[in-house]
């Protein structure tokens, strides 16, 4: 029996939509966007969601400053019930290289000025990576952050106080006007 298979661009994006975030548990692939969509509510207008394919941060404004979103989650979709909470630690490490205006620029170096760092930290039944109010968000300045690959839990609650989405967009703009450290260029 031969069934029509006349499905729209739009009916395709839902279904794969629903298989990616269908569940409360999203896989670490995909709960990025998760994290992204969120925090693109909670800083637009003034921020523009630019994260794709290859960006090398997430999130510009107008004036050029621009953020990057790393998340964590005490609870994966593969985790067994049960099972002990994931250890979070995030991305922060500098990239040796960024696009940049359309062309690959080399060099090592962070590429934003302000990090969002996620957590979820709920590992009970009620875990859903979905609903905003069950994250944490720590916004981070850059310049802040340890000269390290990866940076845990701990360490970035010892640099910042976590906030609700609704206070998100007052602590990036906290940590952008925070005084770069004056350094000695003559004594290193």
């Amino acid at each position: 029996m031969d069934r029509p298979l006349a499905l729209t661009g739009a009916q395709v994006v839902e279904r794969a939509a629903a298989a990616m975030f269908g569940k409360p548990l999203v896989t670490n692939t995909y709960r990025s966007v998760l994290a992204e969509a969120m925090i693109a509510q909670a800083l637009e207008p003034d921020w523009t969601w630019c994260s794709a394919d290859y960006a090398s941060w997430d999130f510009e404004r107008a004036d050029g400053q621009r953020l990057e979103v790393k998340n964590a989650a005490a609870r994966q979709s593969w985790s067994q019930a049960g099972a002990k909470p994931c250890r979070p630690n995030f991305d922060i490490a500098p990239r040796k290289r960024a696009w940049r205006d359309g062309a690959l620029v080399h060099g090592l170096a962070r590429n934003a000025e302000v990090y969002v760092l996620c957590h979820h930290p709920l590992v009970d039944d009620t875990a859903d990576h979905r609903v905003p109010s069950q994250w944490r968000f720590y916004a981070i300045a850059a310049w802040r952050l340890p000269d390290r690959p990866t940076i845990s839990l701990p360490k970035v609650q010892a640099l910042a106080t976590a906030v609700g989405l609704e206070d998100l967009a007052q602590a990036v703009s906290l940590e952008l006007s925070l005084p770069l450290p004056i350094t000695d260029a003559t004594n290193p």
